[in-house]
């Protein structure tokens, strides 16, 4: 074989193969793993080089050269690399999409691999001297107390504390207060507050310890307020003593400023965040500080999966549990699922922490995989919140709310102490209603009603986002009886202000939070008992320490018991159980009221006796009976066109295909027959879907890769967008 002529480059894509690319005798070969810009049919696109060679199978004439080689080292290892192929295999995805995935975006337009500096922050002589209160700027107050306990403070660090950070941190350097620095890299952590761990804690971190250097994948039980931080901090402090750098992953960006003050006050600085909400400067600059080395903790949500580290030492993935960190949309990932498998390919521990672990990891747990870690105890002198239910066939409700819960609030409210009610519904109704003729508001493009919004008075779909003014008479009788119908965040919170008009009610929802620093700024208010009373979605429900909250109240906590998807009750169970520990994480005791018709039923038993242990048994033995994940392998091919019918004869055909694989070679799957999708029309789209299972992972992927080579060949599958979510995490 001779010197390489030809690279085989990976382009953003949706076709499952490389390209082949001819090296100009004036360039050089570039690296594998680099990123060059190559002519594509009448454009000129970005790609990764992922191999050279000296042979191709395209004709020589048709073959055309690199453009230009944008990278003088490559972008991604060879055991990145690798690992991403394995992502491509594994969710068979073409690779090309994958790479691009793990991409920040300035790396996708071309900019330079290295970004420009971004300023540090620090304060300067009259700023430390000052002790200002910040009574109406919240967050000027983080930033002064972030730069107050550190010498500098990247931009990186100050993102993580509020999304309007810039516009805050303005006035304090046209004061005087703050100045703007360019340290060198590679500065020393800083010692940072002492850490004092209890029994328990000290042996899961021991634990944890003692794997460093090799894989071992822990997962970290703990309750709600049982100090699983203080055991990622523990650990963390040795893996940078060490020299290595830890990536620490959580499901929300909510999540990420409170971490963020955690970190820096126990660990010091170097310390990056990545997630959507940066610019997209700030997350390059946080992706080239990983890359470098520079930073020694990453943390982020979802996509910080994709950071390179210079120094892989430990992986921590918070809320191992929470939906969020699968993503629904193009490469259909698990970022838990595909960092487990990171850290098995670096050599090192990965801890998975929740007080709700998933069934998947309790199942690992009980086949030897994983490593089980329990902190069952809050600090001393804390309890678990009481759990009592409030029976809606024997108490009536008004707006909602039951007359045993706002007496409940009210007693908060003479102690002095916060309440949180919990409804996982936004806007004020999710029906609007004709009383004279039964007329419902309906999404025109989605088999769904519409969202009143009383704040804004609009008309919402959740799925679609369109957006409409409701109708002032009856569409289809002309009639002034239209009336909203059944509760949300809105409506909770204009009644309880209503009766208790005095107290602070905070409303904490994907609404009231879309501009920069609102949430930061109403999380906030929480943490300082600004706010009386907190109503939230599942925005309040997740790792957040509100100590003043004594009274947790969750309205409509049925609607995981009538869903179609067979993971809903575990997800109703983690999301009640985490909500429900927000109450009582300090001195007071924590009270918390489940509105529901359903008291006696079997997983509210559980919940009562914080037994999760009980309801993970129960829970997995109904998967073991119906062979259902963890004990079985899930797959869904998904399709959906402008037509009715053209996605269900699309996966009829798959069907066809798929069962004669199955046949001949394919033992232990099922294929099942393709229905419409639980809600089949979205954003004017029809949807279907076409489950497969199988009793081996690997002969279910052997299947997949068959199948999707003859489902390309149809003409069909020109006519209909389809995909395949390898471990779909929800049905629909």
């Amino acid at each position: 074989m001779g010197s390489p002529t030809i690279a085989k480059v990976a382009l953003p894509v949706p076709l499952r193969h490389t390209f082949d690319f001819l090296v100009r005798s004036d360039q050089g070969p570039p690296e594998i793993g680099a990123r060059v810009r190559v002519p594509f049919r009448h454009k000129r696109l970005i790609g990764v080089v992922v191999a050279l060679t000296d042979r191709s199978t395209v004709a020589a004439h048709r073959l055309r050269p690199i453009d230009s080689i944008l990278d003088p080292v490559p972008v991604f290892c060879a055991k990145m690399l690798q690992w991403l192929r394995w992502i491509s295999d594994y969710y068979h995805h073409p690779l090309g999409e994958v790479l691009f995935t793990a991409l920040p975006a300035a790396l996708r337009r071309g900019l330079p691999i290295e970004p420009k500096r971004a300023d540090h922050y620090r304060l300067t002589p009259a700023g430390r001297s000052a002790h200002p209160e910040f009574k109406r700027a919240p967050l000027q107050k983080s930033i002064w107390l972030a730069l107050h306990d550190h010498p500098t403070v990247s931009s990186s660090h100050m993102s993580g504390l509020g999304k309007s950070w810039r516009r805050s941190v303005r006035p304090m350097i046209d004061s005087g207060w703050v100045e703007t620095t360019q340290p060198q890299p590679g500065l020393p952590i800083a010692d940072g507050k002492s850490l004092i761990l209890n029994a328990e804690q000290a042996s899961a971190a021991q634990s944890i310890v003692r794997t460093l250097g090799k894989f071992h994948c822990h997962v970290l039980f703990g309750v709600t307020a049982s100090g699983k931080t203080e055991v990622y901090l523990h650990v963390i402090k040795q893996v940078i003593a060490a020299g290595k750098q830890a990536l620490v992953l959580v499901p929300e960006i909510g999540l990420t400023p409170q971490l963020v003050r955690r970190f820096q006050s126990s660990v010091g600085d170097q310390l990056v965040v990545f997630h959507s909400d940066l610019s997209t400067g700030e997350r390059h600059a946080a992706w080239a500080a990983a890359r470098t080395g520079a930073a020694s903790i990453i943390l982020g949500t979802r996509s910080a999966v994709f950071i390179p580290l210079r120094r892989p030492g430990l992986i921590v993935v918070d809320e191992e549990h929470d939906l969020s960190f699968k993503q629904q949309e193009g490469l259909r990932y698990h970022a838990r699922d595909i960092a487990v498998f990171r850290a098995k390919q670096e050599g090192i521990p990965i801890v998975l922490g929740s007080a709700t672990p998933s069934l998947e990891s309790i199942y690992n747990v009980n086949q030897s995989r994983y490593n089980l870690l329990r902190l069952g105890n809050r600090p001393v002198g804390v309890q678990l919140p009481r759990i009592s239910y409030v029976d809606l066939k024997k108490v009536p409700t008004y707006e909602g709310l039951s007359r045993t819960l706002i007496d409940a609030v009210a007693q908060r409210l003479d102690a002095k102490e916060q309440s949180l009610i919990f409804i996982n519904r936004r806007g004020y109704a999710p029906v609007l209603f004709c009383s004279a003729c039964g007329w419902q508001a309906q999404c025109r493009r989605c088999d769904t009603k519409l969202i009143f919004h009383k704040a804004d008075y609009s008309l919402r779909c959740h799925h679609c986002g369109v957006e409409s003014a409701p109708p002032e008479h009856c569409p289809d009788c002309a009639t002034a009886s239209i009336i909203p119908l059944g509760g949300g965040t809105q409506r909770v919170e204009t009644h309880l202000k209503q009766v208790f008009p005095s107290a602070n009610v905070v409303r904490i929802d994907r609404d009231s939070t879309r501009r920069k620093g609102e949430l930061e700024q109403r999380l906030q208010q929480a943490v300082t008992g600004e706010a009386n009373i907190l109503i939230g979605t599942q925005l309040l429900a997740k790792g957040h320490h509100f100590p003043m909250v004594t009274l947790v109240g969750v309205i409509d906590a049925d609607q995981g018991l009538y869903s179609v998807d067979f993971r809903a009750t575990e997800y109703l169970f983690q999301q009640i159980m985490q909500v429900a520990g927000r109450a009582g994480r300090a001195s007071n005791p924590g009270q918390v009221l489940i509105q529901t018709f359903h008291p006696e039923h079997t997983h509210f038993l559980h919940l009562q006796n914080h037994d999760y242990d009980g309801f993970v048994e129960a829970a997995l033995r109904e998967r073991m009976q119906a062979q259902y994940p963890p004990y079985t392998y899930f797959a869904l091919l998904r399709a959906e066109s402008t037509k009715p019918a053209e996605g269900l004869r699309f996966l009829q055909e798959a069907k066809s295909l798929g069962a004669r694989i199955v046949c001949n070679q394919s033992p232990g799957i099922h294929i099942m027959e393709p229905v419409p999708s639980p809600m089949e029309k979205r954003a004017g789209r029809y949807r279907a879907q076409l489950l497969i299972s199988g009793r081996s992972r690997p002969a279910l992927h052997d299947l997949l890769q068959m199948l999707i080579a003859r489902i390309e060949a149809l003409t069909q599958a020109r006519r209909v967008r389809w995909s395949i979510d390898v471990d779909p995490m929800e049905m629909y």
